[in-house]
């Protein structure tokens, strides 16, 4: 009996643990998105070691950044659009909502053409079927599931994470070399150096995360019961709870960015490979995954392809999703995906809307594997004025109450704002 006890209280602990992860843990997976991992393949081609330090100095201020953004989702029980609106102009609360939208449906359609593009790395089928086919079933799966679902759906397909990691201690490594780098920054001034890193910040610390984070706090806290009368009935547990989930799925996001980085600068820099051009070059990274295996060209696209549509699969919804509850909070229309499409069609319209033009953008004749990192700089760039109100809301007395920010998450914000508007201007300057 004692046995079965403590095997009862384990599993609860369990179940427990697993029951914090939410909106945290899903941020952070859609973060490593088909941009992501493109840029940071790109990066560690391009320049070797040269860019890992960033995924271990970005993640206390990815953290810091997507904790205020949670916080304010639950201290104030709405979404960064509804407080803007609510707190400042009409001039800002477009202009919020303008960026958002504009950098999330070019990064839908650069996130869709690659999905396209990795498919095609197994299956003949034309690039244009498959875009559409991908745009069918993502508009499906976010309008006609209920939230609860659609969450499960998006914590699993985060697994397709795991290839990168893997990979990593299936090459040898220089691990001093690679501690070096890891610890110590490297910086050249130049802008092809610049571009990256910007494009790095911006698929790391990216606008529609914001949002997305923001607004997933608000949907748990309706489906928890802790909104009534439209005010949140939350304590410093809550708020524990959420960091602790908000912490797990930034690190576990920052370690597959490292993995990715690192890949790319030993699989692909070491053998000669600058730049990728193509899915096919950025599969290449995961070839030594499976070299001991007969076909391991093959088995190596994919893999590539089912981490680029799994996490595409994860990420396109975020970002439509992001949007729209941007443009419905601005607009104080209905905003919830545990709404029925009949109760919120401004909102399923804004998705519709923003995954449609994304698949259009497709037909222009940019290269998929380039579009993502050309989107990945545009986010580092509109993330900038993003992180200014994002500070000022957080450490706001009036709005936040008790759960304004202390000292340690304003300096961290403020920081990243320095760093990111740095990165950004010096781009410029260099160009």
């Amino acid at each position: 009996m004692p046995d079965n006890l403590t095997r009862k209280k384990s599993k609860g602990k369990i179940r427990k643990w697993f029951s914090i992860l939410g909106p945290g843990l899903t941020t952070g997976a859609a973060d490593d998105d088909p941009s992501g991992i493109a840029t940071y393949s790109q990066t560690g081609a391009q320049f070797g070691y040269g860019q890992l330090w960033t995924a271990l100095y970005m993640l206390p201020f990815m953290t810091a950044v997507q904790e205020a953004c949670a916080r304010i989702g639950m201290v104030t029980g709405k979404g960064i659009a509804s407080v803007v609106k609510e707190h400042y102009s009409k001039t800002v609360l477009y202009g919020v909502v303008g960026l958002v939208v504009v950098a999330n449906t070019i990064n839908i359609g650069a996130d869709i053409g690659a999905m396209a593009a990795a498919a095609q790395l197994l299956i003949p089928v034309r690039f244009v079927v498959l875009t559409l086919l991908f745009t069918a079933g993502i508009l499906i799966l976010e309008i006609f599931t209920n939230y609860r679902t659609y969450s499960k759906i998006l914590k699993w397909l985060a697994l397709s994470l795991l290839s990168y990691p893997i990979t990593v201690f299936m090459v040898h490594q220089d691990w001093g070399t690679v501690l070096k780098a890891t610890f110590i920054p490297h910086i050249e001034l130049n802008f092809a150096f610049l571009f990256i890193i910007t494009g790095v910040f911006g698929t790391t610390i990216t606008p529609y995360m914001f949002f997305w984070e923001a607004s997933q706090e608000v949907e748990e806290e309706k489906a928890k019961g802790l909104i009534r009368n439209g005010i949140p009935k939350i304590g410093w547990k809550h708020i524990k709870a959420m960091r602790q989930d908000n912490t797990i799925g930034m690190i576990i996001s920052e370690i597959t960015t490292w993995s990715i980085l690192l890949v790319g600068a030993s699989v692909l820099h070491q053998s000669g490979v600058k730049d990728i051009g193509t899915a096919a070059d950025a599969a290449k990274a995961l070839e030594p995954l499976v070299q001991s295996f007969p076909n391991s060209g093959f088995l190596a696209k994919l893999i590539f392809s089912i981490g680029i549509i799994g996490l595409g699969l994860l990420a396109v919804p975020v970002l439509s999703g992001s949007a729209a509850y941007a443009v419905s909070e601005a607009f104080d229309w209905k905003a919830s995906l545990n709404l029925k499409l009949n109760r919120a069609h401004g909102f399923y319209g804004v998705i519709t809307i923003a995954t449609l033009i994304g698949l259009i953008i497709n037909f222009i004749g940019i290269d998929p594997v380039k579009a993502l990192v050309y989107t990945a700089v545009l986010n580092g760039v509109a993330a900038i004025p993003l992180l200014f109100l994002i500070v000022k809301i957080s450490t706001s007395d009036k709005i936040m109450g008790q759960f304004k920010g202390g000292w340690l998450s304003k300096t961290l914000l403020w920081l990243t704002f320095i760093f990111m508007s740095g990165a950004a201007i010096a781009m410029f300057f260099t160009l």
